[in-house]
């Protein structure tokens, strides 16, 4: 087998399912502290201000790394990479799991999203290497591997309750520890191997854009308790913008850069990645506040608000499977982008009518079900546009870049869809109906980004036209064929 030969076919949908758990466990590790966070709380010591770093100390960790992430895979080999990513979530994990205070919590916290910033951008890189030699068999897998993400986040919810009800805490942790061992287990025998590039790892340039994004979702994720135009708030969002203006200048003059800026010189790579970035931004929200509502006003405790979920989830997975491949390879992936982001406007719109006085089946059901499908036929072509539009030896930056468009999405728009929702009541937990009024908010808020989404993909998406072949070109083609 020469060293970037795949391995043999009957392997690579096993290899695929791998990829597919690294997904889902990435997504699961945001989402599974949800329902352990009041015993967390009181156990660790925690003040209601800082119990939410439970949460964003992992995606501040995972969404400032990625882009790192993405360049040791093209240096060190996409394997290397994605062993060591979860060689770093079982520590982290650990970590965590074992924590009796609060700084060794967020520590652990950290190192886990070191872990998934280390193993999405290589898990992205892996699917390219096996399957991108077929567009086909391309799609497929794509699919497969993007309906990963929304079941590790109902997992997540769905396993937090279970396990906080009947075990402890730790054990949502713990859960990463087996399937950790598994995975480190078999990705020698299943992944295919890379060579190890010459180059440097632009170390200025990694941490001026961790630092950066680091303290850029830092700021965003503080605006709502301390408001956004206090002084803490536009301090951190300066230094943001004067870090990440450091590391474009610092990435425009080294001869290896942890990002060529070139890269996004290749059509359609931005147009995709601002898609996804807006995608991240109108989903996350939805999902987000459609739990609070299912808990917070319609009264239903965390075990069955996670099974709440369940239908739109087996609805998501069933379009990203089937229908999205098919729709692409009939119509192309700029309309089926766009048509799954007006179709998720439809749906986040419709969801925006709820009801302090609703019920599960009129107010949630049929409009989370519209707005599943949407984001089943927008995300797979948006993803699949951002990969193939990278060069093949820069597989691990481009998988960096559309991970990293979509959790600062994530952020911004959740953070954002926050503070619209505190605007219009979501403050008085007291209250149902001024929940429902600033929930109806946020979905309003998140269904305006997914429209704007909309629009910019059908105005900056650009795929050539077919012309009819020239007599030279289908004697070489009958040719290749012949051979």
């Amino acid at each position: 087998m020469s060293e970037m030969e795949s391995p043999a076919s009957s392997r690579r949908w096993w290899a695929l399912g791998l990829i597919a758990a690294a997904q889902f466990m990435v997504i699961m590790d945001t989402s599974i502290i949800g329902v352990a966070l009041p015993k967390m709380q009181a156990e660790l010591g925690f003040t209601p201000r800082n119990l939410s770093w439970v949460f964003n100390a992992y995606v501040v960790a995972f969404g400032g790394l990625l882009l790192l992430g993405g360049r040791l895979s093209d240096l060190l080999g996409a394997r290397r990479i994605f062993a060591a990513g979860w060689t770093v979530l079982l520590a982290g994990s650990l970590v965590a799991g074992l924590a009796t205070g609060v700084g060794a919590e967020l520590a652990g916290r950290a190192i886990q999203g070191i872990g998934a910033a280390l193993i999405a951008p290589a898990a992205l890189t892996l699917l390219m290497m096996l399957f991108g030699a077929n567009p086909r068999e391309l799609t497929k897998a794509i699919a497969l591997y993007g309906a990963a993400a929304p079941a590790g986040g109902t997992a997540g919810v769905f396993l937090g309750g279970v396990i906080t009800e009947y075990l402890s805490w730790p054990w949502v942790f713990f859960l990463n520890v087996p399937i950790a061992l598994v995975a480190l287990v078999a990705t020698p025998v299943l992944m295919p191997r890379s060579t190890v590039r010459r180059g440097s790892v632009d170390l200025l340039g990694a941490l001026t854009v961790t630092a950066g994004l680091g303290v850029g979702v830092y700021a965003i994720v503080r605006a709502p308790e301390t408001g956004w135009s206090a002084g803490s708030t536009l301090l951190t969002g300066g230094a943001a913008v004067v870090l990440l203006g450091v590391f474009v200048a610092v990435q425009a003059k080294r001869r290896q850069p942890l990002m060529r800026l070139g890269i996004f010189a290749a059509p359609n790579l931005a147009a995709a990645n601002v898609a996804q970035l807006l995608l991240g931004a109108a989903w996350v929200p939805m999902w987000f506040f459609l739990n609070l509502y299912l808990q917070q006003v319609l009264g239903l405790s965390a075990f069955p608000s996670g099974s709440a979920l369940l239908p739109m989830t087996t609805f998501i997975m069933l379009g990203m499977i089937v229908v999205a491949p098919k729709l692409i390879a009939t119509v192309g992936p700029k309309k089926t982008l766009v048509g799954g982001m007006t179709i998720l406007t439809v749906g986040l719109a419709g969801l925006s009518l709820i009801r302090a006085d609703g019920s599960f089946w009129a107010d949630v059901l049929p409009a989370s079900l519209i707005a599943a499908a949407g984001m089943s036929l927008a995300f797979i072509p948006s993803l699949g546009i951002a990969l193939s539009s990278a060069r093949p030896e820069e597989g691990g930056l481009a998988s960096g870049i559309v991970n990293t468009s979509y959790q600062i999405g994530s952020a911004l728009g959740l953070a954002a869809m926050t503070a619209v929702a505190a605007a219009n009541g979501a403050d008085l937990l007291d209250d149902a109906a001024a929940l429902t009024d600033g929930y109806s908010a946020a979905f309003i808020g998140a269904a305006v980004i997914a429209a704007v989404g909309a629009v910019l993909a059908a105005v900056t998406l650009r795929f050539p036209g077919t012309r009819p072949r020239t007599d030279a070109e289908t004697t070489a083609v009958d040719a290749s064929t012949r051979r």
